[in-house]
């Protein structure tokens, strides 16, 4: 059995590259599992990292009970390995938190008290710590975001997230699709929260941070979500015979 079942939250933090993170990570999040509002453990994906990071999640992981891991063969993106802790969580909720540490585990306590009656819950990073140039294509990557979804999200961009698992696994996934995660649960009906959370500047690491991933791909992948809208559906079953007895 999976053992994030045991949990009422499974945390997952893509990695990639970040050994000079990974303890000042392990402190952080351990941290937030002691005071988390719900039982909580934190699944690791490592995509790819060519540096220590595998390696130094897999000791981590071998001395903490709440901690897990997953692996690829190699470097698959931000979107994939999402896609990948989802895929690999049975907890009620699932949380994101990006490995920089630019966003504080603590605050998942301020969004899980509305995690039961929103299916998405999501940080608004009030007093932003980036540099000029990635706050202002952020920015205008944002409205235009806004424009072509109608989600009415002010920073769908914030790596601080908490989803009903149920919701998270139907979601249509493609690369960039960490970009739409608000428009994509509002595309099975479900209910979005906005809620203001806390922002660093990144003190150790590289960022992978440029303008094609900031700016172009956002924009480009716009039109990719405005396409498969016009073509979503859902459906429920009024009734089967599937259950056994």
């Amino acid at each position: 059995m999976n053992k994030t079942c045991d949990y009422k939250l499974t945390v997952v933090v893509p990695v990639y590259n970040e050994e000079d993170n990974i303890f000042s990570l392990k402190t952080r999040l351990g941290d937030f599992i002691k005071n988390s509002l719900v039982p909580s453990c934190i699944l690791f994906v490592n995509d790819g990292s060519v540096d220590e990071s595998g390696k130094l999640l897999r000791e981590i992981c071998s001395k903490n009970r709440d901690f897990f891991y997953l692996e690829f063969d190699n470097n698959q993106g931000l979107s994939a390995a999402i896609k990948a802790g989802i895929d690999h969580t049975f907890s009620d909720y699932v949380g994101y938190i990006d490995a920089d540490l630019q966003t504080d585990p603590e605050d998942f306590n301020k969004l899980i008290p509305y995690a039961s009656d929103y299916e998405l819950v999501l940080g608004i990073r009030a007093d932003r710590k980036d540099s000029f140039v990635k706050n202002t294509s952020s920015k205008i990557a944002n409205s235009f975001r806004r424009f072509m979804t109608k989600d009415g999200v002010s920073d769908t961009g914030c790596p601080l997230k908490i989803m009903k698992t149920s919701y998270a696994k139907k979601i249509p996934f493609f690369t960039g699709m960490h970009r739409f995660l608000p428009a994509l649960i509002q595309l099975q009906n479900g209910l979005v929260k906005e809620v203001p959370v806390r922002h660093y500047p990144r003190v150790a690491g590289k960022s992978k941070f440029n303008l094609g991933n900031r700016l172009v791909s956002p924009l480009v992948d716009c039109f990719a979500y405005k396409w498969m809208k016009n073509r979503y559906f859902n459906y429920s079953v009024k009734s089967d015979n599937l259950d056994r007895e």
